[in-house]
């Protein structure tokens, strides 16, 4: 207020109305809300497994002539399991998009498994780990500063620089609990593993000389659950804080 009053007024009305007005907006993203979307996303990864199982024509869709009923009956199966969830997609419309080019077990692998290493696990990874590097910048870079007003306010006795040192504090908490609430280190860590386990298979299809009927239900069955794996793990971490 000392230097500026109008500025002071501003920052301490949006201090006061983030305070209250934090409550009503948690209220959107409380447990229930939370444990909803989980669901919901469980419900769209199952189909989509599904779907490229039936495109590649492996495992129970083998068999052409019963493979669009079987398809229809499963989709039956998850949206009914998930019918009290109906409302959140009420008004909503489904975005068109042109069916992924698979037709066999190679496409599987091209446009399935190696597509979602190199456009989404190995990205995501790397924007993850630009975050988590930029939060402990951010964090050294503020206990410094603390640490100089500290000093300083000590040395030469300006008590208005002892004041900042509890704000810049509090600013370096916030960010904090921003990076552990956003799980950036996490995240990492699980788009990390699972573009490796993926890379793994990537490099068993490429070296299998005998690439069987069984063979290949068992390597499509293994690549969706790895993928599922890291859906379920990440949906619990969210769910479970």
């Amino acid at each position: 207020m000392e230097f500026s009053a109008p500025a002071g007024k501003s920052l301490a009305f949006a201090a006061a109305a983030s305070a209250g007005t934090a409550p009503v907006v948690a209220l959107r993203g409380g447990p229930n809300r939370l444990s909803d979307w989980t669901r919901l996303r469980a419900v769209s990864e199952a189909l989509k497994t599904e779907v490229y199982a039936y495109l590649a024509g492996v495992g129970a869709y083998r068999n052409a002539a019963s493979a669009s009923a079987l398809l229809a009956e499963r989709n039956r199966r998850y949206r009914s399991d998930a019918a009290n969830l109906v409302h959140y997609t009420t008004g909503v419309s489904a975005r068109r998009r042109s069916m992924p080019a698979v037709a066999d077990a190679d496409s599987y692998v091209e446009h399935r498994l190696r597509q979602r290493v190199t456009s989404y696990y190995r990205p995501k990874a790397q924007a993850m780990h630009r975050k988590v590097r930029f939060v402990e910048r951010t964090e050294l870079a503020l206990g410094c500063f603390s640490g100089v007003l500290a000093a300083a306010s000590g040395a030469f006795a300006v008590e208005v620089l002892a004041a900042w040192v509890a704000v810049v504090a509090s600013v370096s908490i916030a960010v904090t609990a921003h990076a552990v609430a956003q799980r950036y280190a996490y995240q990492q860590l699980e788009f990390t593993r699972t573009a490796e386990e993926l890379e793994r298979l990537l490099e068993r299809w490429t070296m299998a000389a005998d690439r069987s009927e069984d063979f290949t239900d068992a390597f499509v069955s293994e690549c969706e659950g790895v993928i599922s794996i890291q859906n379920e793990a990440w949906m619990i971490r969210w769910t479970v804080g």
